[in-house]
């Protein structure tokens, strides 16, 4: 984070996004005010307050993606939810608070993820030593008596097993393992409609729940993997990795609210509309900063991000309770893309959507290009679409290539060794015609 300076984090969504660059801007000086914030003193740090943020867009235009790929520099918990998901309390539907408990189970996996790479070395060889015992069991002699045998067994063929065993020579064998299983003590019986009722008890439950010896018959590369799993749950503590994840929630995690516009809407007293204004009214202390209770321990919110995002075509900020509006007091406009922003998006990113397609073609063996004036017309048919039709921005793109590449894609696997050239008279066959009519444009661009 020390380098994360605004101009950084930037130049860092640039890789990504193309334009944008007031939302991105505005979301590097959020992220940079995190790391002030940890400098400041403990009393004057507790005061200072994210500032939450409102993208106004249309679809397809970056919004998402600023939010995630702000969250991966910042190596942050992020979650995005659609705001019109929610119900007020009382309704039947998901209540606003279930976004922090989803949020702490994002946490607590990402913080568990790092505790088990730091052990994974170590797991691994516990696991390789407990697989070797299994593939060179010993004989079933007195203590002494083996003890004797020890000093006198040679370790030259143990570790030409572990040799063989690391050059996957031994892959193919089967060994029998003893995995250890939580089981639910008060018989939740498996069927059709309660497996997810019962992995999400034994989700809760966790360590409460007793375990049980099964023998197993596996492969050694499966095996390995089990054991070394195993190895890794007894090194790991999950208190602190529930401690830990807590922590960088509170001081890091970001909630992406998406749709925000479709709960600003005035409702007229009945129908869906009517619980709109409630939804807003419990979003309130989420954002404002209240204590969530989770499973992995109790959240505080009022250090946690909240950027909402909508197209507000039906509706405009000020229709957000008065409340809610000062909870977010940084408010961006993005603009619609137009062709020139389609030809970057398709070429400049780093997963720019023609190298993902001559890349997936490549393992077919198939060498795919594209001119320059193929891209151009690319571009141009997207924006015509997006005109005449809805307007998707650059989720136009993904639509026209699959269309475009239908064909190749479905005979590469007969056309190894060939270099394919896409020039604009072949992007005018496959898809001018479609473009041009505005029905079929509806439904198949």
């Amino acid at each position: 984070m020390d380098e994360l300076t605004p101009r950084k984090i930037v130049e860092e969504l640039d890789k990504y996004i193309i334009g944008q660059k007031n939302a991105k801007k505005s979301v590097a000086i959020a992220l940079r005010n995190r790391w002030r914030r940890q400098r400041l003193s403990p009393e004057l740090k507790d005061e200072v307050l994210p500032k939450n943020i409102i993208m106004i867009g249309p679809t397809g235009v970056g919004k998402t993606e600023i939010a995630r790929r702000l969250s991966r520099l910042a190596n942050a918990p992020f979650l995005k939810i659609e705001a019109s998901k929610f119900t007020e309390v009382g309704y039947v539907g998901r209540d606003v608070e279930s976004m922090i408990r989803d949020l702490a189970e994002i946490s607590v996996s990402m913080v568990r993820q790092e505790h088990l790479e730091k052990i994974r070395e170590k797991a691994r060889h516990l696991a390789e030593e407990r697989l070797l015992d299994l593939l060179l069991p010993q004989p079933r002699l007195s203590r002494t008596e083996v003890d004797e045998l020890e000093k006198e067994r040679s370790r030259e063929t143990r570790e030409r097993l572990r040799e063989q065993l690391k050059a996957g020579k031994l892959d193919s064998r089967y060994v029998d393992i003893e995995v250890k299983e939580k089981i639910m003590p008060f018989g939740v019986i498996s069927s059709a409609g309660l497996e997810d009722i019962e992995m999400n008890l034994k989700s809760m439950l966790g360590n409460f729940l007793p375990e049980k010896a099964k023998r197993k018959k596996a492969k050694v590369p499966e095996a390995l993997k089990m054991l070394e799993d195993e190895e890794a749950n007894k090194l790991i503590d999950m208190d602190k990795i529930a401690r830990d994840a807590i922590e960088r929630l509170e001081q890091a995690g970001i909630v992406f609210l998406d749709e925000i516009d479709k709960i600003a809407v005035k409702g007229h007293g009945y129908g869906p509309d009517v619980s709109r204004e409630g939804v807003q009214r419990d979003l309130l202390p989420i954002v404002e900063g209240s204590t969530v209770a989770t499973k992995h321990g109790a959240v505080k919110t009022e250090h946690i991000l909240f950027i909402a995002a909508g197209a507000f075509h039906m509706a405009k900020p000020s229709d957000l309770i008065p409340e809610l509006q000062g909870r977010f007091p940084i408010r961006v406009e993005l603009g619609p893309l137009g062709k020139e922003d389609f030809k970057r998006i398709l070429t400049e990113p780093n997963n720019a959507l023609i190298k993902q397609y001559v890349a997936l073609l490549e393992t077919e063996g198939v060498e795919l290009e594209f001119s320059e004036d193929a891209i151009d017309e690319i571009s141009e048919i997207a924006e015509q679409v997006n005109e005449k039709t809805e307007n998707i921005g650059a989720r136009r793109l993904h639509t026209i290539l699959e269309r475009l590449l239908e064909e190749i894609s479905f005979e590469a696997p007969e056309r190894k060794n060939e270099r394919l050239h896409i020039d604009r008279a072949y992007v005018k066959d496959k898809l001018s015609d479609i473009a041009l009519d505005q029905d079929l444009s509806r439904y198949i661009l």
